[in-house]
């Protein structure tokens, strides 16, 4: 028999751990308490969530990358110019994206770095390589 814990049914369900407790103590979804924690079988999520018997809500798939592009003899009118284009396209589009520069005039030297979703970050990337080859 199949069992979750209650942080397991939290991020299945898209729920706080905190409301997964609270209705596993109204007995609204059904647990066994093994020590401190609370387990829950398969069978009883799956009828909590209306899903036929046996089955379970399947984890939602989640991918992000983290990239740092090195971009070296980049004076600071060019690096100026890369950071406000790709700052501009990400503000018409909220994606949850997280793009910060760092650059180092001394070495003529830039580091952009790109933390998100993986298509976002492609995008990103794009723009960054066609924005440092012109």
């Amino acid at each position: 028999m199949e069992q979750y814990t209650v942080e397991q049914v939290a991020e299945l369900l898209g729920l706080h751990v905190k409301t997964v407790r609270n209705y596993v103590r109204d007995g609204r979804l059904p647990a066994v308490r093994i020590g401190k924690q609370y387990r829950i079988a398969r069978e009883d999520l799956a009828a909590f969530a209306g899903l036929p018997a046996g089955a379970a809500p399947e984890r939602p798939r989640h991918a992000e990358a983290s990239s740092i592009v090195q971009v070296e003899g980049i004076s600071r009118g060019e690096m100026d110019r890369v950071s406000a284009m790709v700052m501009g396209a990400l503000a018409s589009q909220p994606s949850g994206l997280r793009v910060e520069f760092v650059y180092d005039e001394g070495r003529a030297h830039l580091k952009v770095i790109v933390l998100g979703g993986l298509e976002e970050s492609a995008q990103v990337l794009r723009m960054v390589d066609a924005l440092v080859r012109e």
